[in-house]
């Protein structure tokens, strides 16, 4: 048992369970792991097939590139949603809007929409690829922020949002499913904390650059400004972001031609042997520049689309889909009715200046989110390598939450008290920093827990997992400023306070029944179904 995981009876192996280690335990007895590919003394998993044309085999240097453009071009999509926070009243002034109104369409329709195309989004990717997903997105994104430079009109301003939210969702939902697709397990923390940054930074920092732009452009400058980062970014999506999904050309004997999942088999131990087709011609950058390389899987389109709300089931998406929808919810909160509260007295403060108070917030982001994405990695392998015989659990993920909980808690009460005190700027900004600090380590906690415990449904998994924040985020920003006009910002806070954190406790029982509740849902005849 490693550190209060209990052992499963059923299957010696659940899917998630891996051998990261050279020491052989009684668990691994069926198979020899003198033969599988290593990293130093760590095994590979997935195993790397001999294909030149397998994105695990990749370089480094491909790999990260194709990384970073697609962490840095998902925090500019996501900073899309709460940039205009702002310039909210003035919006509401220029079009005499109320201000639930003017938030519900202008911050929780782009939100909603994102949420509920990645069902689409996510199935298509598994069928024709991410490639064309993310190029064609990077043009509609151009579109719309052209679009949002020219119009005139609320209505005109509330349509152009909702098609910015259909334009968003590959870029919200896809991310995490490259990394499988580029980066071993042991490599996957980090990278999701690089994409994590960008998200964190990209909510705060775009209100901090838009607190200036709305102030001396107004509100089309900020989608000015916009369409020109994506015309930096869709050459770079288009010449960089290569296909990562691998497909295998068929060999003698074999009908499977996609890669198994890494963690799925529960009782053989192919699924660390990856696929060895042999012979195969490295493919040119030409063929790899094409967008559409026809049908990647023989998987139905619609059955994709409809396959997430069944993943909600799983105990693992339960989880995850709960904790980041609270985290990354209300943060984007914070930054919505911090606009009423800090442009009202005491603090009177003009949108260059609400921006402002984002970067301690933004700070916090950069520097935590790639020690939280380090420690993802660092402290699972060595809890696998000291207490459990080299064997990883995903469960392993979960201690993050031992610093996300309590920090988080006392950020939401603390400014709770603060603004409805009116005590200095400076204690509101220290507590609400301190929820920021809390967000990359709930997110690298249930993001790389999910992606462990069912790896070939994270795309599916990560569109759960993604519009329940988009339609919890949809609710918030709709009753958030009625309910901090009614209640005030001390009962309010603290009443988000209470809620995240007994979400936050389901911590408990998902690290102690974890690898029990795998193995149920590996054994389920309902589960293999979906």
């Amino acid at each position: 048992m490693g550190i209060g995981v209990l052992e499963d009876r059923h299957l010696d192996r659940p899917p998630g369970t891996s051998k990261l280690g050279e020491e052989q335990g009684p668990t691994f007895d069926a198979a020899s792991t003198s033969d599988l590919k290593k990293d130093g003394d760590i095994i590979l998993v997935p195993q790397p097939s001999d294909s030149p044309n397998d994105p695990l085999n990749w370089s480094m240097v491909q790999k990260n590139s194709i990384m970073m453009i697609l962490a840095f071009s998902s925090g500019v999509t996501t900073s899309l949603g709460p940039m205009i926070s702002p310039g909210l009243i003035i919006i509401s002034q220029q079009f005499n809007i109320d201000p639930d109104t003017v938030a519900t369409f202008m911050v929780g329709s782009i939100l909603l929409f994102t949420g509920a195309v990645t069902f689409f989004t996510a199935s298509g990717a598994n069928i024709w690829g991410k490639r064309p997903f993310f190029v064609i997105s990077a043009v509609m994104l151009l579109v719309s922020n052209v679009w949002g430079t020219f119009a005139d009109s609320f209505p005109s301003l509330a349509a152009m949002r909702i098609f910015q939210g259909i334009a968003s969702a590959p870029l919200e939902t896809l991310v995490t499913s490259t990394v499988s697709d580029l980066f071993f397990v042991h490599q996957r923390g980090f990278r999701l904390s690089l994409w994590g940054v960008m998200l964190g930074t990209g909510v705060l920092l775009g209100q901090i650059i838009s607190g200036f732009i709305i102030e001396s452009m107004g509100i089309s400058g900020t989608f000015a400004i916009s369409a020109l980062i994506f015309c930096l970014i869709l050459p770079l999506m288009y010449f960089v972001v290569v296909e990562t999904t691998y497909t295998a050309p068929p060999s003698a004997g074999r009908s499977d031609e996609k890669r198994p999942d890494s963690r799925a088999s529960s009782v053989y131990f192919k699924d660390l042997k990856g696929d060895d087709p042999a012979g195969e011609p490295k493919e040119s950058y030409r063929s790899q520049l094409r967008l559409f390389r026809g049908r990647l899987s023989d998987e139905s389109f619609w059955k994709g689309v409809v396959k997430p709300f069944p993943l909600i089931c799983f105990p693992a998406v339960i989880f995850s889909t709960l904790v980041y929808a609270s985290f990354f919810c209300w943060l984007l909160m914070i930054g919505v009715l911090s606009v009423n509260v800090f442009s009202a007295p005491p603090y009177s403060l003009n949108p260059s200046q609400i921006g402002l108070t984002n970067v301690p917030l933004a700070i916090a982001a950069l520097i935590f989110s790639p020690l939280s994405g380090w420690m993802a990695d660092a402290i699972p392998v060595w809890m696998a390598r000291r207490f459990n015989n080299g064997v990883f659990e995903p469960e392993f993920r979960l201690v993050l939450m031992a610093i996300a909980v309590p920090l988080s808690t006392a950020g939401f009460i603390g400014f709770g008290i603060s603004a409805s005190e009116g005590l200095s700027l400076t204690w509101c900004l220290v507590w609400i920093t301190m929820h920021s600090i809390a967000v990359p380590f709930a997110s690298q906690a249930s993001i790389s827990y999910v992606i462990d415990c069912h790896t070939k449904d994270a795309n599916q998994a990560f569109v759960t997992i993604n519009f329940v924040k988009a339609l919890l985020s949809f609710i918030a920003s709709t009753i958030g400023n009625g309910l901090l006009t009614k209640f005030g910002p001390r009962t309010l806070f603290v009443g988000i306070a209470i809620l995240n954190l007994g979400i936050s406790l389901l911590t408990i029982p998902s690290y102690i029944y974890g690898k029990r509740l795998r193995s149920w849902v590996a054994r389920s005849d309902w589960a293999k179904k979906i």
